[in-house]
């Protein structure tokens, strides 16, 4: 048996948290290196992690949503939150392993904004940021995966967030319900008259 994330707000803890990480290790600084100008022979470049892979930022902000989403989904929605989740992180892990890679084309792109020359003197040097961000990235992955292999377990949402006349977003009138009676009050009709 394959181990699932069988509740779900675990499973929306988790890729809130993941999707945190991914943002959280995009923005520090991924390559340094050294240019020369006409001015100063040794002027330092650094290139933040959203400007050496802007993917990854984006792929994180997705992560978050999605598992933002999985808190109101319903059975359909829960699925495409999953595969979102699961397609960001792998976006994140991917772009996060091309500058781990190749760092001297964002070297040189972080060069010429710095100081609008593109020969570097120094080789491109990575810090631990990117290889976390890939990591992270896998990780979100496997959580989607985990995620999905326990969503039949979920119960359904309530009916304040489903369509009138979706399947599962009805209840039996005689049940009553806090949130629909204040929804119903904000509609400017009055719950109790149904009762």
């Amino acid at each position: 048996m394959t181990p699932a994330i069988r509740s779900r707000s675990r499973a929306v803890w988790t890729l809130v948290a993941l999707g945190g990480a991914a943002l959280g290790a995009a923005v520090p600084t991924w390559v340094r290196t050294t240019v020369a100008t006409a001015l100063e022979p040794r002027v330092a470049v650094e290139v933040a992690g959203t400007t050496a892979a802007p993917a990854v930022g984006a792929g994180a902000l997705v992560v978050v949503a999605a598992g933002l989403v999985l808190a109101i989904a319903g059975r359909v929605a829960r699925w495409l939150a999953l595969a979102a989740a699961a397609l960001a992180g792998l976006l994140v892990a991917g772009s996060a392993v091309v500058v781990l890679l190749d760092p001297l084309p964002a070297a040189t792109a972080g060069a010429a904004d710095a100081a609008g020359v593109t020969d570097l003197t120094t080789p491109a040097t990575l810090t631990p940021w990117p290889w976390l961000a890939a990591v992270v990235g896998v990780l979100v992955a496997v959580a989607a995966a985990l995620a999905a292999a326990g969503a039949t377990a979920w119960g359904a949402t309530s009916g304040r967030h489903e369509r009138a006349g979706a399947v599962g977003g009805t209840r039996p009138p005689a049940e009553p319900d806090a949130h629909d009676d204040w929804d119903a009050l904000s509609r400017g009709t009055d719950p109790s008259a149904d009762r």
